[in-house]
C-alpha cells in the first residue's frame, strides 16, 4: 500500500519541489520508501509501504524495461502471478517479481482493457511516452482513494489524498458549498465532490486519459448496473450456496499473498468470521492471527463474540479496550484524514488499526458483505414500509410527530428508538427516498437553520433536492427489485465514500494495509446476480452466505443480529468529550457557515437527553477542526 502524487503540465514547467511538497505529506501512506521521476510533461512522486517483492527493484515510480511507460501505484494486483505468466507467453518482458510491472505490461498488451484483467485494489498514474498521454484509474469499487485538480493549461495535479494536493499552490483553497452540503446532510462528502471546491475524486470504475488539447472525463470501464439488470439461474440454492462458498475461499486465498506479515480482523460477526475461517484453511489456524477492539459498554462491545469465534476456530487472537483519550484519539484521527468523515466508527476502525499494526503489515477485513447480501437493518425496514406504503402522507407525517413527542430517548447503539424515529420520519416519502433517508444526519429543513442567513441562499440554488446525489445510482437501476435498487444506491454511495473512506484512512494513519475478500468484483458480481429472496428471505438477512457457512461457523454467529462498530459518540459528547466538544464547536470558522446559537441549541437538547443529537454534534465537530487546520 502506497501514496502517489504527481502534476501534469502542458505548458508551464514543473518545479520538482511542488512534486516532492505533496509527497512528503503522504509518508504515513509508505514509510519503506521514496520516489521521484521527472519526464517531459509529467512529474510523479511515490511514498512505498513494502507488502510484496520488498526488494529495492519495485521501488517507485516505476519504469518498464524499455523506459517508455512509467507508473506510480497505490494498491494490490491479486491475480498479478497469473497474468504475469499469461503476458510473458505474448512476449512481455520482466525485471522485478512484484505486480506494478504486471500493470505496465498488462497497459501494453491490452491499453485500458487491461483494467478489466486486474483483481484488486488500485488507484495509479500511468505516463504513456510515446503517446504523450496520462492514464489514471481507479479500481471497480473504490477501495483505493484518487483525487485531481484540473490547471489552467489543461494539465493535472494528482494525488491520494487531497492533504497533498493543498501542498501546491495552484490548488484551490475555497470551501466547496455542494461538498458542504452533502457533508452536513450525511457526515461524508459524495461522488466526485469533496470539501474544497476544485478537488475532485476520481470515481470508483473509472478512469481518466490525459492529453494536451483535450479535457480529460472519467470513464467507467465497470457496469455493475447491468448486472444486477441480468439475474443468473441457479441448479438449486444448495449449488449457488456451495459457488458462493468457493468464491469466498478463492478471493481470500488470493488476498493471502504477502511478504510481510498479515492478520485480521475479527468482530464475531458474520462477514470478518468467514474471512478468518476461510483463512483458516489456507494457514495453519496458530498463524491466522485476528484482533478486535473494544469500548467496555455493553451495547457497543464486540470483544466476547470475537473471542468466542476465536476460540472455536482455533485462531491467535487479540484485542484490546480503547483506553486512549478521546479527545486526542479524535484529533488525530482528523490529521490522519485531512477532511472531515464523522463516521463515528471511524474512531474503533482507527484505534484497531493502531494496535494491528504492532503485529502485523496486512490485515483483512469484512467490509461490503452488508451492501452486496442485504444485510443491514435498512433493506428489512424498506420491506415494512413498503408494506405500509398505502398510509396518506399527511397520517405518515402526523404519526412520526406524535411518536417522536413521545418515545424515550436511548444513547444506546443504534437503539430501537432511534430506528423507529428513522423509520417513521421518512414514512411519507417513496421508497427510493425513504431508503436514501436511512443517511440523513441533518435534515434539509435543518440545514437550512443551521446555515448563517448569508449561506443560505446559496445552499438552496446548489442542493435543491438533496436526493439528487442518489437519484442517477437509482435510475441505472430502475427496473430492479427495490432491495436491489438499495443495495446498488448503498455500493455506489455510503460503501465507496464513507465506509472504504473510512479504512483506508485509518489504516494509512497506522501504515496497515486492509484487504477486503467480500469486496472482490466475482462475489460482488455474484451477489449483484442472485435472486433477491436469497439476499433478503423474509426478514432474514444475508440469507445465502449464512447458510453457505453452516458447518463452517458456529450457528451462534450464523443466526445472531447485526451488531456494527459505532463508538459511544452520544454519551462521550456529555462526558469524556464534553470540554473538547464545546471548545471546539466553538470555532470562528465554523461559525462563519452556522449559528452558534443553533449549535447551542442542539447541546442543551443532546446534554439533557431530550433528543440524540451525537451524529450531528459530531459532525459539526469534524468540519470544525477541519475549518480550523485544513
Amino acid at each position: 500500500m502506497c501514496g502517489l502524487a504527481g502534476i501534469l503540465s502542458w505548458e508551464r514547467p514543473i518545479e520538482p519541489d511542488a512534486v516532492h511538497a505533496m509527497t512528503a505529506r503522504l509518508t504515513h501512506r509508505g514509510p519503506d520508501a521514496d520516489g521521484f521521476i521527472q519526464r517531459d510533461a509529467i512529474a510523479l512522486g511515490h511514498r512505498r509501504l513494502s507488502v510484496i517483492d520488498v526488494s529495492a527493484a519495485n521501488n517507485q515510480p516505476l519504469q518498464d524495461h524499455a523506459g517508455v511507460l512509467t507508473i506510480a501505484f497505490n494498491g494490490e494486483i491479486y491475480n498479478y502471478r497469473e497474468l504475469r505468466r499469461e503476458l510473458i507467453a505474448r512476449g512481455g518482458q520482466f525485471r522485478t517479481h512484484g505486480d506494478t510491472e504486471v500493470i505496465l505490461e498488462a497497459y501494453k498488451a491490452w491499453g485500458t482493457g487491461c483494467l478489466d484483467r486486474f483483481n484488486g485494489m488500485f488507484a495509479f498514474a500511468l505516463w504513456d511516452a510515446p503517446r504523450r498521454r496520462l492514464l489514471l484509474a481507479r479500481d471497480r469499487l473504490g477501495e483505493k482513494p484518487l483525487f485531481f485538480v484540473h490547471l489552467p493549461d489543461g494539465g493535472l495535479l494528482f494525488a491520494s489524498e487531497p492533504h497533498a494536493l493543498r501542498a501546491h499552490p495552484a490548488c484551490p483553497t475555497a470551501v466547496d458549498p455542494i461538498g458542504l452540503a452533502h457533508y452536513l446532510m450525511l457526515n461524508y462528502s459524495l461522488g466526485a465532490h469533496s470539501l474544497q471546491q476544485g478537488i475532485e475524486r476520481l470515481p470508483p470504475g473509472h478512469f481518466m486519459c490525459c492529453e494536451q488539447g483535450r479535457v480529460p472525463r472519467p470513464e467507467a470501464y465497470w457496469d455493475l448496473a447491468s448486472i444486477y439488470r441480468a439475474k443468473r439461474s441457479f441448479a438449486s440454492e444448495a449449488a449457488a450456496a456451495d459457488e458462493l462458498l468457493a468464491l469466498i475461499d478463492d478471493a481470500v486465498r488470493l488476498r493471502l499473498v504477502s511478504d510481510v506479515p498479515l492478520g485480521a480482523f475479527l468482530s464475531g460477526g458474520v462477514d470478518s468470521s468467514a474471512v478468518a475461517a476461510s483463512m483458516a484453511r489456507v494457514l495453519p489456524h496458530e498463524q491466522v492471527h485476528t484482533f478486535s477492539m473494544g469500548f467496555g459498554i455493553a451495547s457497543f462491545d464486540e470483544v466476547e463474540q470475537a473471542r468466542a469465534v476465536a476460540g472455536a476456530l482455533g485462531l491467535d487472537h487479540q484485542d484490546q479496550v480503547a483506553t486512549a483519550e478521546t479527545a486526542q484519539t479524535i484529533a488525530a484521527i482528523r490529521w490522519a484524514a485531512r477532511e472531515p468523515l464523522a463516521d463515528s466508527s471511524t474512531i474503533p476502525t482507527y484505534l484497531l488499526a493502531a494496535f494491528a499494526r504492532q503485529s502485523v503489515t496486512v490485515a483483512l477485513s469484512g467490509d461490503g458483505a452488508d451492501e452486496c447480501f442485504a444485510g443491514y437493518e435498512t433493506y428489512a425496514a424498506d420491506r415494512l414500509h413498503r408494506a405500509l406504503s398505502w398510509i396518506p402522507a399527511g397520517m405518515a407525517r402526523a404519526g412520526y410527530r406524535v411518536a417522536d413527542a413521545l418515545l424515550p430517548v436511548s444513547f444506546s447503539k443504534v437503539s430501537w428508538d432511534y430506528k423507529l424515529r428513522h423509520f417513521l420520519a421518512g414514512l411519507h416519502l417513496d421508497g427510493a427516498r425513504a431508503h436514501a433517508s436511512w443517511r440523513d444526519i441533518l435534515s434539509r429543513d435543518e440545514r437550512r437553520e443551521m446555515m448563517q442567513p448569508a449561506w443560505r441562499d446559496l445552499f438552496d440554488e446548489s442542493t435543491a433536492d438533496p436526493f439528487s446525489a442518489f437519484a442517477p445510482h437509482v435510475a441505472a437501476v430502475k427496473t430492479c427489485h427495490p432491495v436491489d435498487q438499495a443495495g446498488y444506491v448503498d455500493i455506489k454511495t455510503w460503501l465507496a465514500d464513507d465506509i472504504l473512506v473510512k479504512v483506508d484512512r485509518s489504516t494509512m494513519a497506522h501504515s496497515l494495509e486492509a484487504r477486503a475478500p467480500l469486496l472482490d468484483h466475482r462475489l460482488v458480481e455474484f451477489a449483484a446476480a442472485l435472486p433477491v429472496h436469497w439476499k433478503l428471505k423474509g426478514w432474514r438477512k444475508k440469507y445465502l452466505l449464512r447458510e453457505s457457512l453452516r458447518g463452517r461457523l458456529p450457528g451462534g454467529v450464523l443466526d445472531g443480529s447485526k451488531r456494527g462498530f459505532n463508538a459511544p459518540i452520544s454519551q462521550w459528547l456529555n462526558g469524556a468529550l464534553r470540554d473538547f466538544a464545546r471548545d471546539t464547536l466553538a470555532s470562528p470558522r465554523l461559525h462563519e457557515w452556522v449559528r452558534p446559537q443553533a449549535i447551542d441549541a442542539l447541546y442543551r437538547d443532546h446534554a439533557a437527553q431530550r433528543r440524540d443529537h451525537g451524529l450531528k454534534l459530531y459532525g459539526l465537530l469534524c468540519l470544525a477542526l477541519w475549518l480550523d487546520h485544513p
